[in-house]
């Protein structure tokens, strides 16, 4: 156990993020000399870690963490869902892959609108209609193929393992599993696993899903998208009420995309483009407060606070406007990054008041997305990286469960517009860009990233969040970049979030000086009342000067780094 961390420092919210005055020692996460995976729970975590000590790579970690996380974290993770990777290979080569779920190919764009063209509510958040084509299984097929090293039978028997095995239950998992039964036992037919009343300690046991990733061993993607998976799920999802078809299953690719790339002071920021918003968000907001001393104003500053919000504000409302399936859409990204476009963005901005959210460009369309994705970091003992954020969207998805199957699918299909001016279930009011066609993937805020320093490798990081990922990566990386903190530190510091609309920043308040809150006050800022019981979960490594890796896992959730 001496290479398993579980972090809890909850003293962080209380006092911010601080070096210890009396000794002055800084908070540090689990430190190894070679390799790291950090994920959203411990078991994920040791499965790719022992695949990495085995000899396998970055990619080979990140299809066992994967596929790990559908067992034990069926939360967010999962293979009825779907998301996105960037990696950084030793030798300094770049790459990312979509594997975002699709519309299937009888989706219309009006299919969650009744005769008189009102959004029907829950059709694209409960049950059947709300799902997407999944896309992890290709996703991480795909990965493996092209990048991994051993063969599928290693990565995927300890996973079978742990299905057959069980996961115990932990405190956060009990409170979550009884908070959702009532959707559960509204949308499913008959009863499903989680209708028990689970304790803390508890050991749940997935057969059924063992037997899915049994027959992806034996036949590989094929073994998800055609023959008995196939059949048995499109079957179950076309008896609840749903349109996915064999044949949606069947032309289902991941996508090898491009990343955003740019630079921020001596930093090479790599992160995900669209469908995902979060490269070109987090690119805008990291080039429009570039200008600005932060190391200076001080961390979570009354200064520091403005000038990130006020560059969020912008970022967001380009956002909603501009992005979506680049498969579908033409995205100005280059105009989007320009030095010349973001310095005009920032016009108007001053010190003394805030800017009126209604007097940014497309001030009718908010932006608050579902808060329930998971994120894994992983960096190798060769020097490969990767960071990779998946999803099924809300809580446990659309809530149905194939129990033949053993996992949840989905309820994606809410991310795309169901009608441009109307809220979906987390506030996003769509426009143009993003409504609903066949065989399009809906927008994400999904913001996996790599970071480099001088040509080295420096960070993978990334979080769950919804609308606050974007923001909760940004923070991290300037905790660490402008406040020097550790990694641990820059994971646990209290984060803070504007989205444009609601004109509204958010705040994890207890970790906040009273006097700050105040101040912003003052000037005009509103700051929601609410507690924010959480704003992120981030996982992170960072490679240290010596070359040794700290990993950050947030005490928010049971997140774990393992590594050697």
């Amino acid at each position: 156990m001496k290479h398993l961390v579980k972090i809890t420092l909850f003293f962080f919210l209380l006092i911010g993020c601080k070096t210890n005055q009396k000794t002055n020692v800084k908070a540090r996460g689990l430190m190894t000399q070679k390799a790291m995976v950090v994920s959203a729970r411990e078991e994920a975590s040791k499965i790719g870690s022992d695949i990495l000590k085995k000899g396998g790579n970055a990619f080979d970690a990140m299809a066992a963490t994967e596929l790990a996380l559908a067992v034990s974290f069926p939360y967010a993770g999962n293979l009825g869902g779907g998301g996105f990777m960037v990696y950084r290979k030793a030798n300094g080569e770049i790459g990312a892959i979509d594997y975002r779920e699709k519309a299937p190919l009888s989706a219309t764009k009006n299919m969650f609108l009744d005769g008189n063209g009102n959004v029907i509510p829950g059709k694209s958040t409960l049950g059947a209609m709300a799902i997407g084509v999944p896309g992890t299984v290709a996703g991480v097929f795909a990965v493996h193929e092209k990048l991994g090293s051993l063969p599928m039978l290693d990565i995927l028997k300890p996973v079978i393992e742990l299905a057959y095995k069980g996961v115990v239950v932990t405190k956060k998992q009990e409170s979550r599993i009884k908070h959702y039964q009532p959707f559960f036992r509204k949308v499913n037919k008959d009863s499903i696993i989680f209708d028990k009343l689970w304790k803390e300690n508890d050991t749940i046991k997935y057969p059924a899903l063992a037997k899915t990733l049994e027959r992806l061993l034996e036949h590989g993607k094929d073994g998800f998208y055609k023959g008995e998976t196939a059949r048995t799920l499109a079957k179950f999802i076309q008896d609840n009420g749903g349109i996915i078809t064999e044949d949606d299953l069947a032309k289902y690719e991941a996508k090898w995309r491009t990343p955003i790339v740019f630079q921020y002071d001596d930093l090479k920021i790599i992160s995900m483009s669209p469908p995902s918003s979060g490269g070109v968000s987090l690119g805008q907001i990291m080039k429009m407060i570039e200008p600005y001393d932060l190391h200076t104003f001080g961390h979570n500053s009354v200064k520091s606070i403005q000038v990130i919000t006020e560059a969020e504000r912008r970022a967001y409302a380009d956002r909603s406007y501009f992005l979506g399936d680049p498969d579908f859409v033409d995205i100005p990204v280059e105009t989007l990054l320009s030095k010349s476009y973001l310095t005009k963005r920032m016009d108007g901005f001053s010190f003394e008041k805030p800017t009126s959210s209604n007097d940014i460009a497309h001030g009718t369309i908010q932006i608050v997305e579902s808060d329930e994705t998971t994120h894994y970091s992983i960096i190798d003992q060769f020097g490969n990286a990767i960071s990779a954020t998946t999803t099924i969207n809300g809580a446990y998805g659309s809530k149905l469960y194939c129990s033949d199957l053993g996992f949840f699918l989905n309820n994606e299909m809410d991310d795309f517009s169901s009608k441009p001016g109307v809220p979906n279930m987390f506030g996003v009011t769509g426009g143009e860009a993003n409504s609903i066609a066949p065989q399009k993937r809906m927008l994400s805020s999904m913001t996996p990233t790599i970071v480099e320093k001088n040509g080295k490798l420096l960070m993978s990081v990334g979080t769950p969040g919804g609308s606050t990922i974007i923001t909760s990566v940004l923070q991290t990386i300037l905790n660490v970049h402008e406040f020097n903190m550790t990694m641990q530190e820059a994971v646990d510091a209290p984060r803070f979030h504007h989205q444009w609309l609601p004109d509204e920043i958010q705040m994890e308040v207890k970790g906040f000086d009273i006097n700050t809150i105040n101040q912003l006050r003052k000037l005009g800022y509103v700051i929601n009342e609410k507690e924010s019981p959480v704003i992120g979960k981030v996982d992170g490594i960072l490679v240290l000067k010596d070359e040794s890796l700290e990993g950050g896992a947030d005490y928010r959730g049971d997140d774990t780094a393992v590594g050697f």
